[in-house]
């Protein structure tokens, strides 16, 4: 996969690949401020937890661009661009998480003068950027070790290198099964209403070489019941200190059919998804979005007017369906509410 995330030194802009056209269209989606950013994020330009917090790390520094250094006021108009960048989707932490990363460098001197802070604040960004893509291969490494032998992976959405800083969570591992053992095909559930799975999972691994096949999301307790799917591997916008899951909407009905049939269902992704500040999944805040998702794809129109939608854009899977966390400091097994404190506070010393 090419680097959908770019960021411009000689324009000073920062470049992405729009997801709303895909896969049938590149086209590239310029940001030169904050608001840029904002709107990117909010309207599904970059989606996927780790890639929007990635995209906020460079957020931080353009919100600096159209600020003047003489005006007294500086400060104080920086906080307030940085509330509305960690503001803009609610359920993916890692957005929250890029922000205050980017806050504390700035609260440790807060006398910083602004050309200093935005020369910090990008260098950090870029950090942020490479660090995500070693993050996701060392996870991948991890996930391939313990899915050897098992040659057909369901996923949902997307978690891969458009999910993320440019290789992926669970599509990191399938790239680390195919490099390692070689013989690995992935069925993508489709991922109404956004089609994540048959737009962005089917294009990204195809690109690979990857074999991948494409089936509707509600077909997936058929093909776990004739043994069709050896294993369950998703991504996860935030994860909570119990081992409840926040993902895309369906990752739940896809849990429980996966418990049924016995099948070992796999969250995959970075420490920067986990939020210990949270007890239970009940705390996690879900965002609605638009009803025109779900009443029309694309511009066409398939839900007559007047008739009432709702549009959850993701659900809370609970700690007891999951088989594994696969993170980039190892594979995460129960009782989870203390082997994930040992894990991710372990990372943090």
């Amino acid at each position: 996969m090419k680097r959908h995330i770019r960021f411009s030194d000689e324009e000073n802009i920062l470049v992405l690949l729009d997801q709303r056209y895909l896969p049938t269209e590149e086209r590239w989606y310029v940001c030169k401020n904050l608001r840029d950013v904002v709107k990117a994020i909010k309207n599904m330009v970059i989606r996927g937890a780790p890639a929007i917090g990635v995209v906020a790390g460079y957020g931080c520094y353009l919100g600096t661009l159209n600020l003047e250094s003489q005006d007294p006021q500086w400060r104080e108009l920086l906080k307030k661009k940085l509330i509305e960048l960690e503001e803009a989707r609610p359920t993916a932490v890692n957005l929250k998480y890029i922000v205050n990363i980017m806050r504390k460098i700035w609260e440790k001197d807060p006398e910083m003068e602004l050309d200093e802070l935005r020369w910090v604040w990008l260098k950090k960004a870029k950090e942020i950027h490479n660090e995500d893509i070693l993050i996701n291969k060392r996870l991948g490494t991890f996930g391939a070790e313990i899915l050897q032998g098992k040659k057909r992976i369901m996923t949902h959405c997307n978690a891969g290198a458009l999910a993320t800083g440019g290789y992926g969570t669970a599509l990191g591992i399938i790239r680390a099964m195919k490099s390692m053992y070689g013989d690995v095909e992935v069925i993508a559930n489709e991922t109404r209403p956004f089609l994540q799975g048959a737009r962005l999972t089917a294009y990204e691994l195809h690109h690979d070489d990857i074999k991948v096949t494409v089936v509707c999301d509600n077909s997936a307790g058929y093909l776990m019941s004739q043994k069709m799917v050896d294993a369950v591997v998703v991504g996860a916008d935030r994860i909570v200190a119990n081992g409840d899951t926040a993902n895309k909407i369906g990752t739940y009905s896809l849990a429980i059919l996966a418990k049924h049939h016995n099948i070992p269902f796999y969250v995959a992704a970075p420490t920067s998804t986990f939020d210990l500040s949270l007890a239970d999944g009940s705390q996690i805040p879900i965002e609605k979005r638009s009803s025109k998702e779900v009443t029309h794809i694309f511009d066409t129109q398939i839900v007559p007017d007047g008739v009432s939608v709702y549009n959850f854009a993701f659900d809370v899977t609970p700690a007891e369906l999951v088989t594994a966390f696969i993170c980039e400091k190892g594979v995460i097994y129960p009782p989870f509410k203390e082997n994930i404190l040992k894990v991710i506070k372990g990372s943090e010393r």
